[in-house]
């Protein structure tokens, strides 16, 4: 279902740091933190993102990337695959999640609030928390430089806030994760709490910026997003896979807390053959006593409230000890 592929002979990107100076992640294995405790006790925190996504019928050209590699743009059928998400799916999941009252965060392209007004009024009634996920999933920032990538999350946040009245706390690339040099510490500089592109831990963790806070929030590129799912199964074995992972790291919450993140597309997971395996997952993991179903702003105001300065005050004594 993701069209994208990258050029070949695409250009490089902008590089002006060392490696010592883009050193956000340290080495922090799971085992050798202290607990983490969620409210009242919950084992696990449940993140639930569906995705509001555009798709520009005949997007401008990238050199780095194809954001339609069937055939040249426009191509007819992928177009139609994605767009079905916002005129169908997404009501479907709507309705699912109504019904199940799971507050999601929303995983949106800017301009598709722009684009989708219904969806919009939506989100508003319901007061869903808005995770930002670029301007548009076939326009990416890789080119950008500093001063260009400050006004894009500038542009971004007010335009949100203006659709949705949400200030947006949490951001991931567009498309496949665009990014550049300078993303870390400018997210942190324009107020965001979290950032969703680090695929590594199953619980959230300090990222080192210029100034400020972030924290990494746990967002799956694995069998816990759709698209990867759905790729190579059909939603049944998708369904299994995310009742296993809900499983083990409802368990090993039990002595440090875990987050369970569900990427949701519309589009693949809306479909009619499928949507009843999402209703099979939302009615298993709401049968558990002790979780969280939270946003991602929610989680991530809890870390940073209790666990992000002494997290990093930890890696520093790693770190004088010489450790990795």
């Amino acid at each position: 279902m993701l069209q994208y592929s990258y050029r070949p002979n695409f250009p490089p990107t902008r590089r002006s740091r060392t490696a010592a100076d883009q050193a956000w992640v340290d080495y922090d294995p799971i085992v050798d933190r202290p607990p983490l405790r969620w409210p009242n006790d919950a084992n696990l925190a449940v993140l639930v993102c569906p995705a509001i996504l555009d798709y520009e019928f005949v997007p401008p050209e990238d050199p780095w990337l194809n954001p339609w590699a069937r055939t040249p743009a426009p191509d007819v059928l992928g177009f139609s695959r994605q767009e079905f998400g916002n005129r169908v799916g997404f009501w479907r999941v709507l309705k699912l999640l109504d019904r199940f009252a799971i507050r999601p965060s929303a995983v949106v392209n800017a301009d598709a609030l722009v684009r989708y007004p219904d969806i919009v009024a939506a989100i508003k009634e319901r007061m869903w928390d808005v995770l930002g996920h670029g301007m548009s999933n076939t326009r990416f920032i890789y080119d950008y430089d500093e001063a260009a990538e400050r006004a894009y999350y500038r542009i971004m946040l007010d335009r949100v806030e203006t659709l949705t009245g949400v200030r947006m706390k949490g951001m991931g690339g567009s498309g496949p994760q665009a990014g550049t040099e300078n993303t870390c510490d400018l997210l942190a500089e324009a107020g965001f709490l979290y950032q969703g592109d680090w695929y590594m831990d199953d619980q959230p963790f300090p990222l080192r910026v210029r100034s400020g806070r972030l924290i990494a929030m746990p967002y799956p590129a694995d069998m816990m997003n759709d698209v990867t799912a759905l790729a190579w199964a059909e939603a049944d074995a998708y369904c299994d896979a995310v009742k296993a992972q809900f499983d083990r790291l409802y368990r090993e919450g039990e002595t440090s807390g875990r987050v369970l993140t569900l990427a949701l597309h519309p589009a693949l997971i809306g479909q009619p053959q499928r949507i009843g395996q999402l209703e099979r997952i939302l009615d298993y993991i709401t049968s558990f006593p002790k979780i969280w179903q939270a946003t991602g702003a929610e989680i991530a105001e809890h870390y940073m409230a209790n666990y992000h300065d002494d997290a990093l005050r930890r890696l520093d004594r790693r770190r004088g000890a010489g450790l990795p």
